[in-house]
């Protein structure tokens, strides 16, 4: 049996492996993959969503490959090793960890890199990225992005790249709450996907969002401070602008520093032929965004997969004449939640090329055609893409043009337009995963019920989402009406068939206080799910209290030690301020610990708190102990702040005792699960000073001993009103309604369901007719379940007992080489 080596475990080596595998590869190769990556196979299309807080870096829609995966198909997986060199007449590969790997057929798939530009300031001396600067091409990038942001209130980023990556990217932060800005040299966005116009209405849409846009300017240098510590960036014409965090996403290059040191013919990529081998070789092949093919290099997913198919075929014989002839550049996605569609030329190249173009910038939608002698040659789509399937076709040549071209941009009445059912069986639906129409069907008719299930087997609609309603349709097509509703779809725990509520029921029925007493009792065949140990963590302790049994690895790594991670590892510390009332005694013991310990930065938060960011792990507890102040919660998914305004007894414009309120709400609320973070806020007249209105739960005084209270605020990336729920007649009243709200909202809202997307959800008028009206009956336990839940509040600063295990507060040591352990 012959020795396949592939080198890169990324979307290009996994899919390949995939391919091969599916042809009888098993039997013909003993495979290894060696990746840099201490992880699995992954989708880097899906850490868009992860930055976005819409999915997390252990998600299944993320994780392509697990590690079991590897095993049940006879791989061998080095993971967290990279490959330094190649010696093609050895035929062996060099790791870095100094293993040596034997191959008779090698495959190259490294893939590609972030491109740093040669600027002042972007890196240290030894060539490390500054602290604060990111890529966005891995996990660890996104989790850094993601640990500074949510390390405190304030930060500012700038994105360097106003392409598809980069806007993913601003999306992202502001989504967590990031000022953000989007620096861009060219005139326009997306400047290789859409044309001036285009970009002029893609820039309105950003703008929207609360981006900064900045284009036409070139940036220079990362400004840093004496500490090393990004403060900015400036510009070619000698502005500045401020910021704390820089992500790069000015492009990428192709990884082929290894094909090159081992004497591969490489120019922008490592140069192939239509088998994808490369040149002058016989046993070593390249593929995917390393590859150049036809002096061609790919950035995108789709031709991936067709080069993987060429390659598996020839590898293993099934199709000797496999031949790759290049790609048409089609893309299909959503780029800051914009639909996206684009291919070939963006504008009309000769005199004679016909042009057609629309634009709405007020919607937000723009298109255009280019056909050249009755050929679609161009089209790009933006904000309103149904016609994106059609155009596809069009462009690869399986269909004829209608003769009235505005029937390319619009479904006229005329009978012109495209169902699901009129696409041939080859049309592309899913660009991320490589999914046709034809796989769709297939995968109903071999069985398939629901929808679910089609995309679990496919993955279709699980990269950038801009399929998923192409996918149901041909999906439901495919069924002739009689597809299922997925019961799946309203589980809390994708491994435990019960909703939420059942659950609880479940959880109390049976006094299962630990996670994995939930897992053998309830999971689907007792299953670990490690995607459901932190909203079942969560559930627990919403209905046992401090009765819960913490297991370790419960836990994410915040509420273990009860502090919120940074990105260097340190820890960030924010002692409650009831109402943002402090004492100058509080504030000389800050200022005390703030010294003692060398805090590098203490920062005022926009929840008028003060954070104290750079605490080593093993000095938590001991700084807890020197402020002798209670946890403010800043690292939970929990009530979190009070924000409040001074309020009648001292503004001049004041109506009600805001601070008292405020202060009340929080003694009452303190560190309360929540199935995601809840921020109150109260002001004491409507001039709305604390921000009452964009909260989770505000309050505001009317007058006349009345309160307003709002549910379902927002103050991040999507500004939202609160809902009025109801006006009250005392400050008791007001307690007793936001008790009742918030206890219907932990046992109901989905893990890491804000409130802002759960009262649209549940809708106003029904949360009413429950907490108001009590149509159901529901308030007395609602009442009886808060009030237990917040006898049993328990501070983990101020009760602190022995540590939960021995790790848990010992210091971080340094990321050494560890010994690499093959998955088999």
């Amino acid at each position: 049996m012959r020795k396949l080596l592939v080198v890169g475990n990324g979307m290009a080596g996994a899919r390949t492996v995939e391919e091969i595998l599916g042809r009888g590869g098993r039997d013909l190769f003993d495979i290894t993959m060696i990746g840099d990556e201490p992880y699995g196979n992954y989708n880097r299309i899906m850490l868009s969503h992860v930055l976005a807080g819409e999915s997390s870096a252990d998600d299944e829609d993320l994780i392509l490959n697990p590690m079991s995966w590897y095993r049940e198909n006879g791989v061998t997986l080095f993971a967290g090793d990279r490959a330094v060199r190649l010696d093609r007449f050895a035929k062996s590969v060099t790791c870095e960890s100094d293993r040596v790997v034997d191959y008779d057929v090698l495959v190259v798939a490294t893939g590609s890199s972030t491109f740093f530009p040669n600027m002042d300031g972007l890196r240290e001396p030894d060539g490390r990225l500054a602290r604060g600067v990111f890529g966005f091409r891995t996990i660890a990038d996104t989790n850094g992005m993601l640990q500074m942001a949510q390390a405190r209130d304030g930060v500012t980023a700038v994105v360097i790249g106003g392409g598809l990556l980069g806007l993913e990217a601003a999306y992202g932060l502001r989504t967590q709450g990031l000022a953000v800005h989007v620096v861009h040299s060219p005139g326009h966005l997306m400047n290789q996907q859409l044309d001036e116009r285009g970009g002029s209405v893609l820039r309105a849409k950003i703008e929207a969002l609360g981006v900064g846009v900045h284009t036409s300017a070139r940036t220079s240098a990362v400004l840093r401070d004496e500490k090393g510590a990004v403060t900015g960036v400036s510009f070619t014409d000698g502005s500045i602008l401020e910021a704390d965090m820089v992500v790069v996403a000015a492009g990428i290059r192709p990884n082929a520093e290894l094909a090159r040191a081992g004497g591969l013919v490489v120019e922008r990529g490592i140069v192939v032929d239509d088998q994808m081998r490369c040149e002058d070789e016989g046993s070593v092949y390249a593929v995917g965004e390393c590859a150049q093919h036809r002096g061609e290099t790919y950035g995108l997913v789709a031709p991936v997969w067709e080069q993987s198919v060429v390659l598996a075929e020839h590898l293993t014989g099934t199709n000797p004449e496999a031949a790759y002839q290049g790609s048409r550049s089609t893309t299909k996605l959503k780029v800051a939640g914009v639909d996206v569609a684009a291919m070939g030329v963006k504008g009309p190249e000769l005199d004679g090329d016909e042009f057609l173009q629309f634009y709405d910038s007020r919607n937000g939608t723009y298109k255009n055609v280019v056909v050249r002698d009755g050929k679609l040659i161009g089209a790009t789509l933006m904000g309103e893409i149904g016609k994106a399937g059609f155009l596809t076709q069009a462009f690869d040549g399986k269909v004829e043009l209608p003769e009235d071209r505005l029937t390319l941009l619009f479904d006229l009445a005329d009978g012109s337009t495209t169902t699901a059912a009129d696409l041939p069986d080859e049309a592309q639906v899913c660009n991320c995963n490589g999914v046709s129409k034809g796989d769709l069907v297939a995968c109903v008719h071999a069985g398939a019920s629901t929808l679910g299930e089609v995309v679990a087997k496919t993955r279709a609609g699980k990269g950038c989402g801009s399929c998923k309603g192409l996918v149901a349709d041909i999906v439901a097509c495919a069924a002739g009406g009689a597809l299922q509703a997925d019961p799946a779809a309203d589980w809390y725990v994708p491994c435990v068939p019960m909703t939420k509520a059942e659950l609880i029921a479940a959880v109390r029925e049976r006094d299962l206080r630990a996670v994995s007493q939930v897992f053998a009792e309830l999971a689907v065949d007792g299953r670990e799910d490690a995607t459901a140990k932190m909203p079942l963590a969560s559930l627990l302790r919403t209905v046992w209290g401090p009765d819960w049994v913490d297991e370790r690895g419960a836990l994410f790594i915040n509420d273990r030690v009860h502090a919120n991670i940074q990105r260097d590892g340190t820890f960030s510390v924010v002692p409650q301020m009831k109402g943002g009332v402090t004492t100058p005694d509080q504030l000389r013991r800050i200022a005390d610990v703030a010294d003692k310990y060398e805090v590098p930065l203490v920062k005022v938060t926009g929840g008028q708190r003060i954070d104290l960011l750079g605490i080593r792990k093993e000095d938590l507890p001991k700084v807890w102990g020197d402020l002798g102040m209670p946890s403010g919660y800043a690292y939970g998914k929990s009530m979190r702040t009070v924000k409040t305004c001074v309020g009648s007894d001292f503004c001049r414009f004041g109506l009600g005792d805001s601070t008292a309120l405020g202060i009340a709400l929080e003694e009452r609320f303190q560190g309360l699960e929540t199935p995601a973070k809840l921020k109150l806020a109260v002001a004491g007249c409507p001039r709305n000073c604390s921000e009452a209105l964009c909260k989770d739960l505000g309050v505001v005084s009317v007058g006349d001993g009345r309160w307003e209270v709002y549910v379902g605020g927002a103050a991040g990336a999507h500004i939202r009103k609160g809902d009025l729920l109801a006006t009250v007649d005392s400050a008791d009243a007001v307690l007793q309604l936001a008790g009742r709200f918030i206890q219907f909202y932990r046992e109901d809202a989905k893990w890491l369901e804000r409130t802002y997307d759960w009262v649209p959800r549940i809708g106003l008028e029904r949360l009413q007719a429950l907490l108001i009206r009590d149509e159901e009956a529901v308030v007395a336990g609602l009442d009886e379940r808060m009030t237990s839940a917040v006898a049993g509040y328990r501070d983990p600063w101020l009760e602190r007992s022995e540590p939960k295990s021995p790790a848990q507060f010992t210091p971080s040591l340094p990321l050494l080489p560890l010994p690499q352990v093959p998955v088999r």
